[in-house]
């Protein structure tokens, strides 16, 4: 690491665009969250009438919708019309990415009515849905019949599409995977038309591997069926603080979490979490799902983390720096969606006073403000300054490295002259590779990063620049794919 212990940037001076930034609270509070609380009602009264249909019409109403996806590509010239492109706008994802890719798109597919729960089936385990059925959607409906997708990734918005063509991961993923190990099957409108239905050993098998992480390139996905796991109405989870001399330490810390010493694997707990909050002390969270009665016994503590006033989770879980090791019971769907309301710690950068208590009470139950809002009022201006400045990073590391990786980026952060910082540590064990491998995210707050760490048999997270492709597939995989968009 001696390479990194000279100062990587000069210190930057401010300009107005830092003006801004500090004070966009102000657009944020009476505008961002206003039009954001009124489109998640909306959107909620969407999803309720959506519910209330049968099974039999959503599944209808998501064959003419096909139909309308088919008959628009046999519209598209492919001399003239370019590249195929779905019509959402660039801001509308979730995350600080910008999609510039997209602003150049030349023949559109609308794909916004595909937002549906087409089926619960409690027989096959199994959930069919449309691809912008997000995480707060499913989970509203699967987890009263004590149903949960294998992997529910935390924030609410998150969608099924864009974990399936992207990733998702979560503090299960030890035991089940990314989230696209647990799809079952793939619906997918291909460049000329055809709808095809892709499984793991059907003859469109090479088309339901390569779907995930290619970004959305290789067909227009309208539906999946995910893979259902019996759930309990609560989650145990288990705060232990530690500290140690440095970050490689607290990073077996965190590897000791997943198995237990003597090998007993029902002690493998169902979720696993950590946050380090400086570079000798973390919190390490260890979850199990438990029973409703189970919860209400006399002595135990239920925290109702999803109500608006609660204090943000990463701040509740850092207590037990002081507090010492406790145990308490969060409902399975709060748990699920502990990080929605706060953004992680992002809430705090684009708010700095949210986290306080009186604007928790006040105005807490309004948070938080759309992903999609945020970057669509932001301007050009505080764009490129986030883009300069502010990193939200995938890395992907096997679990032995993620000690060194934690004080590489730790020193790097430092070095930019990084306020504070905050590593959130989730993981993943077996699933597609057979060694064990570990998630962690790590956010530093204040213009930071956001780390993943994650073996997989390749790596293809942005597919559609022309040289990851040719790397993964090939020259001649490219130009045929080319020639078909």
């Amino acid at each position: 690491m001696s390479d990194l212990r000279a100062p990587l940037r000069p210190k930057r001076k401010k300009d107005i665009v830092d003006f801004l930034v500090h004070f966009r609270w102000i657009l944020v509070i009476f505008v961002v969250l206003p039009i954001s609380f009124t489109v998640y009602f909306l959107t909620y009264v969407g999803d309720v009438k959506s519910a209330m249909k049968s099974e039999k019409k959503r599944q209808k109403e998501h064959e003419e919708n096909v139909k309308k996806v088919v008959n628009r590509l046999k519209q598209r010239n492919p001399t003239k019309d370019g590249l195929v492109c779905t019509a959402r706008k660039p801001y509308i994802a979730v995350g600080m990415r910008n999609v510039d890719y997209k602003r150049a798109r030349h023949f559109e597919v609308d794909l916004a009515a595909f937002r549906n729960i087409l089926e619960i089936d409690k027989e096959r385990m199994v959930a069919k849905v449309e691809p912008l059925v997000n995480m707060g959607q499913i989970t509203r409906a699967t987890v009263p019949m004590n149903l949960a997708l294998a992997v529910v990734a935390e924030l609410d918005d998150l969608t099924v599409g864009g974990l399936i063509n992207g990733y998702g991961i979560e503090g299960s993923s030890h035991i089940y995977g990314l989230f696209s190990d647990t799809v079952v099957a793939l619906e997918v409108v291909l460049s000329d038309g055809r709808v095809v239905r892709a499984t793991k050993d059907n003859e469109y098998s090479d088309l339901f591997y390569a779907i995930p992480w290619s970004q959305g390139t290789l067909g227009l996905l309208v539906s999946a069926e995910i893979k259902l796991i019996p759930v309990k109405e609560y989650m145990k989870l288990t705060y232990k603080p530690a500290a140690r001399g440095n970050l490689k330490e607290l990073a077996q810390v965190y590897a000791d979490s997943f198995a237990p010493r003597d090998g007993d694997q029902s002690k493998v707990p169902d979720f696993v979490e950590a946050m380090i909050y400086n570079p000798t002390e973390g919190v390490f969270m260890t979850g199990v799902y438990a029973s409703k009665e189970e919860a209400k016994t006399k002595g135990n503590v239920i925290n109702n983390q999803g109500w608006w006033f609660k204090p943000w989770f990463y701040q509740h879980a850092q207590k037990a720096l002081k507090k010492g090791e406790f145990v308490e019971y969060i409902p399975t769907r709060e748990y699920y969606h502990r990080h929605t309301r706060c953004l992680y710690w992002e809430g705090k950068l684009i708010l700095p006073f949210a986290d306080q208590w009186w604007f928790r009470w006040l105005l807490g139950w309004i948070m938080p403000p759309k992903v999609s809002l945020l970057k669509a009022t932001q301007g050009d201006a505080i764009r490129n300054y986030y883009h300069d400045r502010h990193v939200i990073q995938d890395l992907l590391i096997p679990l032995y490295k993620v000690g060194d990786a934690l004080e590489f980026v730790h020193q790097e952060m430092e070095n930019g002259q990084v306020e504070y910082e905050h590593h959130h540590i989730l993981g993943i064990t077996q699933g597609i590779n057979p060694c064990i491998a570990e998630c962690f995210k790590l956010f530093c707050t204040s213009f930071t990063a956001l780390f993943y760490a994650y073996t997989q048999a390749f790596y293809m997270m942005y597919i559609h620049q022309e040289i990851e492709i040719k790397a993964s597939f090939g020259t001649t995989f490219f130009l045929l794919l080319k020639a078909a968009f």
